[in-house]
């Protein structure tokens, strides 16, 4: 079992609704630190030269939309860059809210496999809501970079909301006797 804070006892002391909360304040530092991780690293593989040239190739499949719109950042490039960077910023939130949000001993291979599973679901929903955004904040004028970010940002938010009880959900303690 992870090492428990001085706070986290505390909390336990006061009861579910007290760790509940204290989870709470952990999991949105994690997310934020998530959130730094997927927009620094989306700006990373974007300006890659191999990733940025697919910027003027459009990207339609399924239900997934990345068109290619003059001097914008967007197409396949916007696709593989975003895709990777919250794949990484998902990779990053398993294992430090695993081990210090919600201090869990379970069983790492189930736990991750259901959590990939739901990632890769999100995920999905997040590649198809994020052209959407971006594409709405540009029709407003917003520059590409600012469109991104902002698409970006909203798909975290609701990743956050999304993810906290899910978490709370998969990663438990073992039930001692």
């Amino acid at each position: 079992m992870a090492k428990k804070s001085k706070i986290d006892t505390a909390a336990e002391k006061k009861g579910k609704g007290a760790v509940t909360l204290w989870q709470l304040v952990k999991f949105t530092i994690v997310s934020l630190l998530a959130c730094i991780v997927q927009v620094v690293s989306l700006a990373i593989l974007y300006n890659i030269p191999a990733i940025k040239e697919l910027s003027t190739q459009a990207f339609h499949w399924f239900v997934f939309d990345y068109p290619v719109i003059e001097g914008e950042q967007c197409g396949l490039a916007l696709f593989i860059a975003f895709n990777t960077s919250n794949i990484l910023a998902q990779i990053v939130a398993f294992f430090v809210n695993r081990k210090k949000t919600f201090n869990a001993d379970n069983n790492i291979p189930v736990t991750l496999t259901i959590y990939l599973i739901f990632t890769v679901a999100l995920v999905c929903f997040s590649a198809w809501l994020n052209p959407v955004l971006f594409e709405l904040a540009s029709g407003y004028g917003i520059s590409s970079g600012l469109s991104t970010t902002i698409a970006t940002a909203v798909c975290s938010t609701l990743q956050f909301v999304i993810y906290f009880p899910v978490d709370k959900i998969l990663m438990r303690q073992k039930k001692t006797n």
